[in-house]
């Protein structure tokens, strides 16, 4: 873990479709002043504020992914994966610009943002990087599912899923979590989706830009992609890969344990806002802080 902030060195690029509007859109993450934060910016929007800071209070709907907005309507949706690489690298302030509605959905992994995040490279910037420490547990439950954030000395991840397809089952991971551990464990998961479900989703607009180039397509039991799975258990581990994007709405990395069961988008923002309103069970510290304590 790095003491002090970071940004990048110089714009990362991207361009693709989004996975729900099949828009294609253009990227640029640039370098941003300490204490900036992540803050994405519609250049396609002239007429009103374009610029939305990637907050808690700015997630407004989270079916099927993250959308933030700002207060004149302007949104950004599918953030997570472009987060959550963002975080595990250490990048604490970008801005990303971006001429449309929706963050490319790539190849549905965080890999090829990893890609491009590494070309570019990081530049250490001089303020000391702010942790956001859990001091006492949160936990969220919605029937059978459930986001908790547990005091814990480094971060650390652990999911649990379970579907009726056979092709998934029940799957669950738990491990601590760094930046190698991000790279080797999680950056290349894909999303997935349900072929039954996909003329449905098109009628709300949703998944008009989904194809097995950018996610694991299920029927029945059976994976559809000629390659297969990355990972036998590449499921739970995507769904890590959307929890740790969904948390850096935080504005800091974390020091704790995050666990879902059986949680999506929604409640991992849900247990996000009730951290936010206990400020007694969390605190802001830095990361020679949080070390002279732990000794």
């Amino acid at each position: 873990m790095a003491a002090f902030q970071h940004t990048v060195r110089t714009p990362a690029l991207f361009a693709g479709v989004g996975v729900h509007t099949g828009a294609y859109v253009r990227v640029a993450v640039q370098p941003a002043p300490v204490d900036t934060g992540i803050v994405f910016i519609r250049t396609d929007i002239t007429d009103r504020e374009a610029r939305i800071a990637a907050t808690a209070e700015a997630v407004c709907r989270t079916e099927l992914g993250t959308v933030i907005g700002n207060d004149a309507g302007v949104t950004v949706s599918t953030i997570e994966h472009l987060m959550a690489a963002l975080a595990m690298l250490g990048v604490d302030n970008a801005v990303v610009e971006l001429d449309g509605p929706e963050m490319p959905i790539l190849d549905g992994s965080a890999q090829p943002f990893v890609r491009g995040l590494d070309r570019t490279g990081l530049r250490a910037q001089e303020a000391p990087r702010r942790f956001i420490e859990i001091l006492e547990t949160v936990e969220v439950v919605e029937g059978d599912k459930r986001a908790t954030l547990k005091p814990a000395l480094g971060f650390e991840i652990a999911f649990e899923i379970a579907f009726d397809s056979a092709a998934i089952g029940r799957q669950s991971i738990d491990m601590p979590m760094d930046e190698q551990a991000f790279r080797e464990e999680l950056a290349d998961c894909r999303t997935f989706g349900f072929l039954a479900d996909v003329e449905y989703l098109r009628t709300k607009g949703l998944a008009r830009g989904g194809s097995m180039e950018n996610c694991v397509v299920i029927d029945g039991g059976t994976v559809l992609n000629p390659e297969g799975l990355r990972r036998p258990d590449e499921f739970v581990r995507h769904k890590a890969l959307d929890a740790i994007g969904d948390l850096y709405v935080l504005g800091a990395p974390l020091l704790g344990r995050f666990e879902g069961v059986l949680a999506g988008h929604g409640l991992n923002n849900a247990v996000v806002r009730a951290l936010m309103a206990r400020p007694e069970a969390w605190r802001v510290c830095t990361l020679a802080e949080a070390l002279r304590e732990a000794v």
